[in-house]
C-alpha cells in the first residue's frame, strides 16, 4: 500500500547562455576601465623619471603605454567602447591628479615632462580610440 511519490522537481533553472556572456563581457569592460585607471595613476607618479637632457623619455613611454592600452583594448573587444573605457579611466586618473589640492600641491607638475605626459597622453588615448573607430568602420557586419 505504500505508494511512492516521485521526488519534487527543482525549481531552479540554469541561467541562459546570454546572461553568462553578458556578465563576462561587462566584466571585461570593467577591467579595461580599471586598467586604464591604474595606468593613469601609476604613470602620474612615474612620468618624470629617467629624463635624459631635455627629452622626457618616461613621459613618452607613458604616452605609448596608454596608446597601446586603448588600441589593444579596442582590438581585443572588437568594439569602440573597448578602447574608450581605458581612455576614460586614464583621463580621470591623470587629470584628477593634475588638479591642485587644498594645500596647493599637485602630483603632475607644470614641467616639460608634465606637459608631455598630459598632452601627449591625451593625444595617444584619442589615437587609440580612433584606431578602434577605424577598425569598426572597416569590419563588415
Amino acid at each position: 500500500m505504500g505508494i511512492t511519490q516521485p521526488p519534487p522537481a527543482t525549481t531552479a533553472k540554469p541561467a541562459p547562455a546570454g546572461h553568462t556572456e553578458a556578465f563576462v563581457t561587462g566584466g571585461a569592460y570593467a577591467m579595461l576601465f580599471l586598467f586604464g585607471l591604474a595606468v593613469g595613476v601609476v604613470s602620474s607618479f612615474q612620468y618624470s623619471r629617467a629624463v635624459i637632457g631635455s627629452v622626457p623619455l618616461a613621459a613618452l613611454g607613458c604616452c605609448v603605454l596608454i596608446l597601446l592600452t586603448c588600441g589593444l583594448g579596442g582590438r581585443a573587444m572588437r568594439t569602440v567602447p573597448g578602447a574608450l573605457l581605458p581612455a576614460v579611466g586614464w583621463f580621470l586618473a591623470a587629470f584628477g591628479l593634475a588638479m591642485p589640492n587644498s594645500g596647493g600641491s599637485v602630483i603632475i607638475a607644470n614641467t616639460t615632462a608634465g606637459e608631455w605626459f598630459l598632452y601627449g597622453g591625451s593625444v595617444c588615448a584619442l589615437l587609440g580610440v580612433g584606431s578602434a573607430v577605424v577598425a569598426s568602420i572597416r569590419t563588415p557586419r
